[in-house]
């Protein structure tokens, strides 16, 4: 190859990404790196990619119509291709691959929602789900030819080639990680897929200890990583992003002053660090949690604005909070210095003497950081999830009027959690029974309850099992083959296994012009 034949290509290459970003979908992202750092990336060949990007335009016309009419489009977790496959009977328009159901069902060795299963988990399940509706679109379409004009008058056509969205955790690695796992995905066939501000390996709810997040910069490198490798493929796949700092009690690093306002010290100078007394804890046999919560309860945890406000007097403070005046997000370092400046009494806060046993720092959630991390990944993503354990409505409603106040022809996303008591929240019956509606006006139009296929599974196979225990083959053949019969359902016709498409794929293939001499 000439250098000229290179660069002929190089600048062709580098002309069709630049035309494709000026799409109507693509336009409203903003990438920070050039078409030509993209075209030098790519391979010789164009990767094949269409079920995802097929299957991407189809959910981002569904986005945009249900946005725009202010319709749910509602789902749950289906990691099972039958569940899959009824979900669609059911009319749900969109499917939801949950990466807590995968590592509960999908997995060699199960566990509780700690995200350590293998990285690939969730994209071979999104591979098995495809092929399965794939399948399903087959042996559908087969039938259907066979069928005349009366048949196809009275036989509803499934929409079995639902979009799946699917959970890509924190990323599980590194920038060249986390785009291995974007090529996974797209390979798949996903529809789009979501990653969090999360710290690998820090899903520890079972002790009592709440997130942990990454800084607001690592979030936005693992979300311009994904970007970038859509891009590498030439990937119509919709990324969103999901922030998980609301309920988050930790965060690895204070690389990143956006952060800064947020973190938390102690301000009691006769307190010792934690980890000095987490050691001493656990060398004398005390229990972990008491020992922790009596830290907690002596060492005054606050942030450092707090602690100005805890010695300055009201004026003194007003003097300080002047500093944000043109920008809220100031490092710790400019803190010190203006408090030096406007206040009279010295600020004690060690942010240091706070770290965990783990190297973690205590963070103070609220839904204003949610917003800020929120607001600095809509450049490179397409959907927003605002990860809320206690859906509380103010806060709903705070949240999505910020964001759709800087775009409000986004779709954003929301997950219902299985044990939340609404009615203990202030919910009335009628406001509880309209929510998905409610939620749709205010965008928030991909509504999913990650964990149907644990909790709703289990109840319907639990009655099930008590029922063939007591009654066996007749009330199996009462309970699902006579209603079957009755309803003419594909739980009971030979045509939902493939038998027929079977059938006549074998006597195509096996032409006996091709195996007998005459």
């Amino acid at each position: 190859m000439t250098v000229a034949t290179r660069d002929n290509r190089l600048q062709a290459e580098v002309e069709k990404i630049e035309n494709w970003w000026k799409s109507e979908k693509q336009s409203r992202l903003q990438r920070p790196y050039s078409a030509l750092d993209v075209a030098r990336m790519r391979n010789s060949i164009e990767l094949n990619h269409h079920v995802s990007s097929q299957q991407a335009i189809k959910l981002w016309k569904l986005f945009e119509e249900k946005v725009a009419k202010q319709e749910p489009l509602l789902t749950y977790g289906a990691v099972d291709p039958i569940l899959l496959s009824q979900l669609s009977k059911a009319g749900l328009e969109i499917g939801y691959v949950s990466g807590a159901v995968c590592g509960f069902s999908n997995v060699a060795e199960p566990s509780m929602d700690t995200a350590d299963y293998p990285w690939d988990t969730v994209p071979n399940t999104v591979q098995k789900l495809v092929n399965s509706q794939l399948w399903h679109d087959r042996r559908q379409n087969h039938l259907r030819s066979l069928m005349t004009p009366e048949e196809l008058a009275v036989t509803p056509e499934i929409d079995y080639l639902v979009p799946l969205i699917a959970d890509g955790d924190m990323g599980f690695g590194s920038t060249t990680g986390i785009m291995k796992l974007t090529k996974k995905f797209v390979e798949a066939g996903v529809a789009m897929f979501h990653l969090d501000d999360l710290a690998i390996g820090m899903k520890r709810f079972t002790i009592g200890e709440g997130r942990t997040v990454v800084p607001t910069c690592e979030y936005l490198k693992r979300l311009t990583a994904a970007r970038f490798q859509l891009d590498l493929m030439g990937a119509e796949t919709l990324l969103m992003g999901r922030a998980d700092s609301l309920h988050a009690e930790y965060i690895t690093s204070v690389i990143d002053p956006r952060d800064h306002g947020y973190v938390q010290g102690v301000t009691n100078p006769e307190c010792e660090p934690l980890l000095a007394t987490m050691v001493k804890a656990q060398r004398e046999g005390r229990d972990y949690k008491s020992t922790r919560k009596a830290w907690l309860e002596k060492a005054g945890l606050m942030t450092f604005d707090e602690a100005v406000q805890q010695v300055a007097t009201p004026e003194e403070y007003a003097a300080y909070m002047a500093l944000f005046k043109n920008s809220k997000f100031k490092s710790i370092t400019e803190r010190r210095a203006h408090a030096a400046k406007t206040v009279s009494k010295p600020v004690f806060f060690d942010w240091e003497a706070a770290r965990s046993t783990d190297g973690q720092y205590f963070f103070k959630h609220t839904l204003e950081h949610v917003i800020d991390r929120a607001i600095a990944a809509l450049p490179v993503t397409d959907t927003t999830w605002a990860r809320m354990d206690a859906p509380k409505w103010g806060e709903i409603v705070e949240f999505h009027e910020k964001l759709r106040a800087i775009d409000n022809r986004r779709a954003y996303g929301f997950g219902y959690t299985g044990r939340y008591d609404y009615y203990a929240a202030g919910f009335t019956e009628e406001q509880f029974k309209n929510l998905h509606w409610e939620l749709a006006k205010l965008g928030i139009v991909f509504q999913t309850q990650p964990i149907y296929a644990c909790q709703g599974l289990n109840m319907v196979s639990l009655e099930f099992g008590k029922m063939f225990k007591k009654e066996g083959i007749y009330g199996y053949d009462r309970d699902i083959i006579q209603f079957c019969k009755k309803n003419n359902t594909d739980g009971f016709e030979t045509s939902w296994c493939g038998a027929k498409l079977s059938d006549d794929q074998m006597f195509a293939a096996d032409s006996l012009d091709v195996t007998l001499p005459f």
